[in-house]
């Protein structure tokens, strides 16, 4: 489990795991789970336009998505108010935290869901990019 201590990491997954990888961290519903991690990407930058992703696992057990895009990436939320730019990186940390919790929000036994939402905060708290992380997902 996860120690407020330890320095989390992640690293990225291989082609050869990455069929599993959706079903493992979002369990019955990553069809919908995927399907909401791209509509928050299009709906937090109008530079997202489809594509593929990259899959990463964290050290602390959760998990994120990455767009293949150019950064900075713009974002804007209207839910918050929120308005920058960040890197790839942070920009698909910011819409895996909506995703899952959307997911949260949506599904019955969810727990989880909200597990692997703490761990990619954790995770997002070191982040070089931590402060639009927050600011974007507050």
């Amino acid at each position: 489990m996860y120690s407020t201590e330890d320095k989390v990491t992640s690293s990225l997954v291989v082609d050869e795991l990455r069929l599993d990888f959706l079903p493992r961290h979002l369990g019955r519903h990553y069809l919908l789970g995927e399907a909401m991690i791209f509509d928050w990407a299009g709906r937090l930058s109008r530079d997202y336009d489809g594509g593929s992703w990259e899959f990463f696992e964290l050290s602390n057990g959760g998990f994120y998505l990455t767009p293949h895009m150019q950064g900075p990436v713009p974002v804007a939320c209207d839910t918050n108010g929120y308005a920058g730019q960040m890197g790839v990186e942070a920009f698909g940390i910011v819409v895996t935290l909506f995703a899952l919790c959307h997911m949260c929000e949506r599904f019955d036994n969810a727990e989880h869901l909200a597990v692997a939402y703490h761990l990619l905060r954790g995770f997002a708290r070191d982040h070089a990019e931590a402060v639009a992380i927050f600011n974007a997902i507050d």
